[in-house]
């Protein structure tokens, strides 16, 4: 086994032990959560030993990153998601290799989508991201689009070709009323969800918590969560 290889083993094993905690302390079966590794800044090999270990969803957020990165590692039963903010001129490429998309937050975003996604003939997931500290009709710091856009936008994505409806996504704002109250934003997603689901009742996924607050999203009940520096180490610096 190769140094790496062990480190990301045992680093795997601590968030799994975590997860499980976090399961039985809210009275949760283990397999209600979804690990997703997100991969950004690390190398192709980084996921292809992720995939030996048994890591099946993996996350970027730069398309210039994952593009190349996703073709190098198209052996791999693996799923894609994308969850970084999407400029429209990037939808043709992410919809290349993306299986879901976890940062939908405008309508021409689903427009071009669904373009993208009947011409390369393929069935996208896409997920609502919230914005927790946004205003009506305003989009958050982190992108995002402000709890009084979800319906329309959920009814755009399920009528949308291409494109099927998962459910939420937020991340933890940094300002606003639920800065530093983790398991406060995450109570408040999964209500929104319950909204959505009386709707569209397959959407159901709930993508919330990263390393440092993925008992609080499970505490809350997300059904997926992001997990990068505590699985891949921190990260280097980008040049």
């Amino acid at each position: 086994m190769t140094d790496r290889k062990g480190q990301l083993a045992a680093n795997l094993a601590k968030v799994e032990d975590r997860i499980v905690t976090a399961c039985t302390a809210a009275g949760r079966r283990r397999d209600e959560v979804t690990l997703i590794v997100v991969t950004k800044t690390y190398p192709a090999s980084d996921v292809r030993i992720l995939a030996e270990l048994g890591v099946r969803q993996v996350a970027e957020n730069r398309d210039q990153d994952a593009a190349p990165k996703a073709a190098e590692c198209a052996d791999l039963p693996l799923t894609w998601h994308f969850v970084g903010q999407l400029q429209t001129n990037k939808v043709r490429s992410v919809v290349s290799y993306s299986d879901v998309v976890q940062s939908v937050d405008r309508p021409k975003l689903v427009a071009s989508l669904s373009r993208q996604a009947e011409s390369a003939g393929r069935e996208v997931g896409c997920l609502i991201q919230v914005a927790l500290d946004a205003e009506e009709r305003e989009r958050g710091a982190r992108g995002g689009v402000a709890p009084d856009g979800i319906e329309e936008l959920a009814g755009l994505i399920a009528e949308a070709p291409g494109l099927w409806l998962g459910g939420l996504m937020t991340v933890a704002p940094l300002s606003g009323p639920y800065a530093g109250r983790d398991r406060a934003a995450f109570d408040r997603l999964m209500e929104f969800s319950t909204a959505l689901r009386s709707a569209h009742p397959a959407a159901n996924m709930v993508s919330a918590g990263m390393s440092a607050d993925l008992e609080h999203a499970v505490a809350a009940g997300a059904t997926h969560v992001r997990v990068g520096t505590a699985v891949l180490g921190v990260r280097p610096r980008l040049g």
